[in-house]
């Protein structure tokens, strides 16, 4: 039976001005896939991203999800159809404690009044255990503000949001880039978990250990454009470091690998 594609893009193309960001972009996700996209700062990586989240539109192309075509006009429009993204920003509000900031912009209400409505603050807060529990991340009190915690823990609370609502498809940028060891080792025991779930996810990370310690397939981007995908099984890491750098070490300049 042939594999479900849950997203796919068609010549997906991004232009800043005369600055050609993302050019002729086709690529595809199969359902329960984690993928990683690698490259140098500046290959059109989180460029990539921002189209297929809707984050910005593109200046051409297609993005078909989950096997109809698709027009983000904001992140909301993603996020309605099942796609989380971990952006390395964060997006956390440092002044409201773990459960508000799980049910950010979904927050569970008593009586919906407008501006008099009251939340149901219990109800967010046993929520906010079930989905820590599920992806495994352990925050000792969820009423501390989030300011107050360290990296490690923020990264896992925005990644938890995103694992509790994402119902097709996650996407994480660098979501270690700024943690220590243990800290990167609970953010990837996370992944793990949702890989079981058969969750798809595409991750993007400069750390090729990790990359290939987690994902299926590898996405090579360069200067705006995809230059391969491998089998992680099937290729090395010198192998992926050429195509990033456009080094000829065994591969084309241009190859793909099935």
């Amino acid at each position: 039976m042939t594999e479900k594609i849950i997203l796919r893009t068609e010549g997906l193309t991004k232009h800043y001005g005369g600055v050609k960001a993302l050019e002729d972009a086709d690529f595809e996700l199969r359902d329960g896939e984690h993928v990683a996209i690698v490259g140098d700062n500046g290959a059109g990586k989180s460029t990539f991203v921002r189209q297929i989240t809707g984050v910005e539109s593109p200046t051409s192309g297609k993005i078909h999800f989950d096997g109809r075509e698709v027009e983000f006009k904001s992140p909301l429009d993603s996020r309605d159809v099942g796609i989380e993204t971990v952006f390395q920003n964060l997006a956390l509000a440092d002044d409201l404690d773990v459960p508000s900031n799980l049910f950010l912009g979904r927050e569970k209400i008593y009586f919906n009044l407008g501006p008099f409505s009251f939340l149901n603050e219990r109800l967010m807060h046993t929520r906010a255990l079930e989905a820590l529990k599920t992806t495994g991340v352990k925050i000792p009190d969820l009423k501390s503000k989030i300011r107050y915690m360290s990296g490690g823990q923020r990264q896992c609370v925005a990644i938890s949001r995103a694992a509790s609502f994402a119902s097709k498809l996650i996407i994480m940028d660098e979501p270690t880039a700024a943690l220590g060891v243990q800290e990167t080792a609970q953010v990837e025991n996370i992944i793990r978990t949702l890989k079981q779930r058969g969750i798809p996810l595409i991750l993007i990370s400069h750390n090729l250990r990790q990359v290939f310690d987690l994902v299926d397939r590898i996405w090579v981007f360069r200067r705006g454009r995809i230059v391969g995908v491998v089998d992680k099984d099937k290729t090395t890491g010198n192998e992926i470091v050429a195509m990033i750098t456009g080094v000829k070490s065994g591969v084309g300049d241009e190859a793909t690998f099935a």
